[in-house]
């Protein structure tokens, strides 16, 4: 019986470890394609090793036209978003996770429906109420949509985070004289850091990926971000130059990858609260 069941658990286990291939190979297929085009003067759709190494579709797109200045304007946009939706997201959470208020549960499956509705079907009264408010080509009312659509799953976080937190840490600043304000400025947020550059990044990387939003928002392609500026290498026809498009990709997906290699090094992918609570 032991004989069979060990049978049994390492045929379980090759399956399991051949569907995870299938998977990585279908998402490793497309980034080979990525990095061999871009390298390839001539690159097709289909992925192979180019003929002739160059740098030439870098040296195409790196200018500030065509990519320095969307680049720019995603960071900017993505940046303020990000950080907006993370001071927002820890004055919707503290209450929520600290008070016992009546409508804490109904508010808290609000806000998790509202993670859930698509982008295309807010789109057209957001469309409205940004012609009514004169935002339109507006990249700050670009950026504070940007942050109103990762605002419901970063309060979520947020909340989970500062559950992990012991009250009695702020009971005893209360004691102190510490008012609420400061408990959460001085106990809680120090804590929850590690916490909150995660729903930093989320929110960078969310916005930062959003092709959508401000290609309905933003007329004016110098206002636009990198991720619409992707449509300039689509021609008319359906001429499209895959060396320069996936170069373009490469450099633009350089500053997401930065950021999350900056931010695993400095703050580590957990924290701990057991010394705080010993102390």
């Amino acid at each position: 019986m032991a004989a069979v069941t060990v049978a049994r658990r390492h045929t379980v286990s090759v399956v399991v470890h051949l569907v995870l291939a299938v998977i990585a190979l279908a998402f490793l297929a497309p980034l080979l394609w990525l990095v061999t085009a871009s390298f390839d003067g001539d690159a097709p759709l289909a992925a192979q090793l180019p003929s002739a190494v160059t740098l030439d579709n870098f040296g195409a797109v790196l200018s500030w036209e065509l990519s320095g200045r969307p680049l720019w304007n995603g960071l900017v946009m993505c940046g303020g978003a990000a950080l907006i939706s993370v001071v927002a997201a820890v004055l919707c959470a503290y209450p929520l996770s600290r008070y016992q208020l009546r409508f804490r549960r109904p508010f808290r499956y609000v806000v998790l429906f509202a993670s859930g509705l698509p982008m295309t079907a807010v789109m057209v009264p957001v469309y409205s109420m940004f012609v009514q408010l004169r935002l339109i080509d507006s990249m700050f009312g670009t950026t504070l949509f940007l942050a109103a659509t990762s605002l419901p799953i970063a309060i979520w976080m947020t909340k989970n985070f500062m559950d992990g937190v012991p009250i009695s840490l702020e009971e005893a600043a209360w004691v102190d004289g510490a008012s609420a304000m400061q408990a959460l400025r001085s106990i809680v947020l120090p804590l929850i850091l590690p916490g909150m550059s995660v729903v930093a990044i989320f929110t960078f990387i969310t916005a930062w990926g959003n092709f959508f939003v401000p290609f309905v928002l933003l007329l004016d392609p110098a206002k636009q971000p990198a991720s619409v500026g992707v449509f300039t290498f689509f021609g008319q026809g359906g001429l499209i130059a895959y060396g320069q498009l996936a170069a373009y990709s490469i450099v633009y997906t350089a500053p997401v990858v930065l950021l999350y290699l900056l931010v695993t090094r400095t703050l580590g992918g957990a924290f701990s609260l057991a010394g705080a609570i010993k102390h």
